[in-house]
């Protein structure tokens, strides 16, 4: 904490202070640390020696391997055995059933350890009959074992893994051994029987359906004859084809092979005919050169052609031979040209019969395509009752599958368990609990720790381990009083105050004071000067007033004379308008005679002290609006120790008031120095009837202290004889 603001200086924890603090308390710190770590020592070892082992389980998938060619892999799939799969198997290692049946067959309700309730002490009697504790032996033996049993259980998952350990604390290290070890081989053979009596319970569970299925089945697919006989839609043998959808099939096949054939043979008697009609050559058509009898025409006059060329070359036009062969020709070609007006007809009436061959087709085909329609609605109905019949056929089938599955694993070591062993429990040779050197090592540091805490937070309470920021912790000084006589001891409480203005009242004649001057040089002034200068109280209170001082120390080296002068300040000040509290720190109590109600208020020492709050150390002044914190009634000593806090306390008042004046009596400049940390705090001298040379003496020491604001208050409107009064800055 470091700053100023709005007046307040911020402190800072003196830890030097702190640990001087508990080093003066040593002997106690040390005798505290000694004997509660004896304790410690004495109650672990008569404590009962307790041992712990553990046992580790390894939670995975497990399958038979099975020698029957129908049976598939084992699987492999670890989803059951996820995180939550392994909290399952923790929870199972913990569940009643599985505990009651370790401590059966371990007979533990015979142990004295896991029924410690059995024998109570008359303690226990006594608060059983008073009604405040409840009878434990209303429970039964099993309830009590497994109340005891689950108190010194364990069982945990290994972090990022699927290994659960058990661990067993005991006071027999043969028996924190036995019962995880018992503990694991029951829980496998849970899991184990677990397996078997879900594939019995499954076959049993099977077989009426597997029965009651047949009959279903079978009544299905009679039910599908009899349709399929009643709607005529019998099956071909192709693949879910019926007689009519075959025969349409083929009538619509045959009626495109007779229309592609009644089309042919018209294009080609079309192809003879034009070639009749136009004159050409008959003998390129295929049709006319296919023909056997063209052929052998086409091979006469080809003959005939032969001889006229031959005798052509002898024998002249006229002669009757070449006549004859001409004649011959001329027939020969006439056959041809009838042999092919009969391959046109062949034709035509081959076109003719496939065109009565495609209208049979056709009103069979129509025939057909209504039958088909009818064929279509029935079939339907066929679907409806073939999809129910293969449902409860495929259902069958994996019913019979599972029964099958089921039945071959129904044997003893055809379901091993999901788990096995990984690390069995050993008997402990050491003890677990109580560890008795860490304990009395605890022991001792915690309750050294908690001493020092405590010393140190009596300390930050108290104030006296607050120190302002900026300043060095000041070494512990012998407690001295403010002033010559018995006082008691004031504290201050370090807080950075706003330096105020040298004030210069009405006119003096003075030179400033540098505060590095020593011894101070007193200017000889004439009698006109000193009546001049006014050292009243008046004149105090205006410049009180007037430069708006916040916070001022008066020292009185005339004793009370010098502090009932402080009051009648104080007073005047009031009489102005401000609010203003005097802080009565003279040995004498003299302010708080002159203003308080009482002499046995609360006050300043029992502030600093800590014995009452802040609200009852302010009393109102029996004469003025003024108000007084008295000087208390609590111990000088005691208050001195908590000297740190006054410049505090002065800080907070002076947000509350308009001027803060400590009345501090007959003292010295190093008592001064411990009220307040601030040079600029505002230094008024008190001193009616006091000598000159006192009064250079005591401004020269403030002047070399460093204070630079002093201003001398005589109670009069000039100084006192011999006094060559002056203010100095």
């Amino acid at each position: 904490m470091s700053g100023v603001n709005d007046g307040h200086q911020d402190v800072d924890i003196d830890l030097g202070g702190l640990f001087r603090a508990i080093w003066r308390r040593r002997g106690r710190v040390l005798a505290a640390t000694v004997v509660f770590a004896g304790l410690a020592f004495t109650g672990a070892s008569l404590m009962s020696p307790e041992y712990e082992s553990e046992a580790r389980l390894l939670i995975e998938s497990r399958q038979p391997a099975f020698s029957g060619a129908n049976q598939g892999a084992p699987q492999t799939n670890d989803s059951p055995f996820d995180e939550s799969g392994i909290s399952s198997q923790v929870q199972l290692l913990r569940s009643v059933d599985l505990i009651k049946q370790v401590s059966r067959e371990m007979k533990l309700y015979e142990l004295p350890e896991f029924d410690p309730t059995a024998n109570p002490s008359a303690i226990s009697d006594i608060l059983v009959m008073l009604g405040i504790k409840k009878n434990p032996l209303d429970l039964p033996p099993e309830e009590r074992v497994l109340k005891e049993f689950q108190e010194k259980l364990q069982v945990y998952q290994v972090e990022k893994s699927r290994v659960i350990a058990i661990q067993f604390t005991s006071k027999d290290p043969r028996l924190a051994a036995a019962i995880p070890n018992a503990m694991a081989k029951v829980f496998l053979s849970l899991q184990s029987g677990a397996k078997l009596d879900s594939n019995s319970e499954a076959s049993r569970w099977l077989e009426p359906e597997i029965a009651n299925l047949r009959e279903k089945v079978r009544e299905a697919e009679e039910k599908v004859a009899n349709y399929r006989s009643s709607s005529d839609l019998l099956l071909t043998g192709e693949t879910g084809g019926t007689f009519a959808t075959k025969q349409l099939n083929d009538i619509s096949t045959e009626l495109a092979r007779v229309r592609g054939e009644r089309a042919n043979a018209e294009a080609r008697a079309e192809n003879v005919r034009t070639a009749l009609a136009n004159g050409r050559a008959v003998d390129t058509l295929n049709d006319v050169v296919a023909s056997p009898m063209i052929q052998r025409l086409k091979e006469t006059e080809s003959n005939v052609q032969g001889q006229i060329a031959d005798l052509s070359t002898t024998l002249l036009d006229g002669h009757p031979r070449l006549k004859g062969l001409k004649s011959q020709l001329q027939g020969i070609r006439t056959q041809i040209l009838t042999e092919t007006k009969k391959i046109l007809g062949s034709l035509e009436n081959e076109a003719n019969v496939s065109q009565l061959r495609e209208r049979q087709l056709v009103a069979q085909l129509n025939t057909l395509k209504a039958t088909s329609a009818k064929a279509g609605e029935d079939e339907v109905g066929l679907r409806a009752l073939e999809r129910e019949a293969t449902a409860q056929r495929q259902l069958l089938e994996t019913y019979l599958a599972r029964y099958r599955e089921a039945t071959s694993r129904s044997g003893a070591d055809a379901a091993p368990a999901d788990a096995r062993i990984i690390s069995q429990a050993v008997e402990p040779t050491e003890v677990s609990f109580p560890k008795v050197l860490p304990i009395t090592i605890v022991a001792a540091f915690a309750t050294f720790l908690i001493s020092c805490v405590i010393i140190m937070l009596s300390e930050l309470f108290s104030g006296r381990a607050l120190r302002p920021v900026g300043q060095e912790a000041e070494p512990e000084l012998e407690e001295e009083p403010l002033e010559t006589p018995p006082v008691r001891e004031v504290a201050a409480q370090p807080v950075a105050v706003k330096k105020a203005p040298v004030v210069e009242p009405t006119p003096v004649v003075a030179r400033p004071l540098p505060a590095e001057t020593a011894p101070v040089d007193v200017l000889p002034m004439d009698v006109a000067d000193v009546q001049e200068d006014d050292f009243s109280i008046e004149s105090v209170a205006a410049h009180l007033c007037d430069d708006d001082v916040r916070i001022a120390i008066s020292v009185s080296p005339a004793g009370d004379e010098g502090s009932v002068n402080a009051v009648m300040l104080t007073r005047l000040v009031a009489e102005e308008g401000r609010k203003i509290v005097l802080i009565d720190l003279t040995g004498s109590a003299c302010p708080t005679r002159l203003m308080a109600q009482a002499t046995d208020l609360a006050g300043i020492t029992n502030l600093l002290v800590g014995e009452v709050p802040f609200t009852e150390t302010i009393h109102a002044d029996r004469l003025s609006d003024a108000h007084i914190i008295p000087q208390g009634d609590a111990e000088p000593a005691l208050a001195m120790r908590g000297i740190e806090r006054l410049q505090m306390i002065i800080d907070a008042l002076s947000n509350a008031y308009d001027t803060v004046l400590v009345e501090c009596g007959p003292t010295d400049v190093n008592a001064i120095r411990r009220v307040t940390r601030s040079t600029d705090t505002e230094i008024i001298i008190s001193a009616p009837r006091v000598g000159n040379e006192e009064i250079i003496e005591i401004i020269t020491g403030f002047g070399e202290a460093g204070f630079g604001e002093i201003v001398l208050m005589t109670g009069t409107g000039y100084p006192q004889s011999g006094n060559s009064g002056r203010r100095a800055a």
